[in-house]
């Protein structure tokens, strides 16, 4: 029996940011690892390994070989993760997204962004520091600011509300369906599609 190998044209990672452990699993800084999951099953791919200090996966999504990471350094150290992969499969920086939650964000809202800074995220701070760059692509996920004038690591470190677990729900499908868009064209249609007000804006 013949069989046709199948030509991979380019590699992307996708790194979802997170904090490992089941006390931190349904926080919203943990989105990214959610998203993360999210398309590894559409990549037909698993977490079934520990390497590059994180939980790791490999698949395939329109022609291009996908890396799927989540780091296991907690978040304040995640660029030494993403940079240990980066380096060990010669991925460049423009070949990279990284997914994170944002506090500047509306809830339910996903946005793309190419290169830029952290925005006061710690975990962005860290994979700016450690690839050197910032040059790299990213999905922010819109948790809200929690109450005014509260204090924001509480928040992102608490869980969602239950009357926001439909919304925060469909945020993560959204996100997965993007950053699969992003494997297959690039960051102008991942943008072009993708970066608009969150349906609750929207009426």
């Amino acid at each position: 029996m013949l069989f046709r190998s199948t030509a991979l044209c380019g590699s992307r990672l996708v790194v979802g940011l997170g904090n490992p452990g089941v006390q931190y699993r349904d926080t919203r800084h943990n989105l990214g690892f959610r998203v993360a999951d999210r398309v590894a099953a559409g990549c037909s791919a698993s977490f079934d390994r520990e390497k590059h200090e994180g939980l790791w996966a490999e698949g395939a999504h329109a022609g291009h070989r996908v890396y799927l990471l989540k780091p296991l350094t907690f978040m304040n150290l995640s660029g030494n993760s993403v940079a240990r992969a980066a380096r060990s499969r010669g991925v460049e920086a423009g070949d990279i997204l990284v997914v994170a939650d944002d506090v500047n964000l509306p809830l339910g809202a996903v946005r793309f962004r190419d290169g830029g800074g952290a925005g006061g995220h710690n975990g962005l701070k860290s994979v700016i520091e450690r690839l050197g760059t910032n040059a790299f692509h990213r999905v922010r996920l819109g948790v809200g600011g929690g109450a005014a004038g509260g204090e924001l690591t509480g928040h992102v470190l608490g869980a969602f509300r239950p009357e926001e677990r439909a919304a925060v729900d469909a945020m993560v499908e959204d996100a997965a369906a993007a950053v699969l868009l992003w494997v297959e064209k690039g960051i102008e249609a991942a943008m072009n599609r993708h970066n608009r007000r969150p349906r609750a804006e929207e009426g």
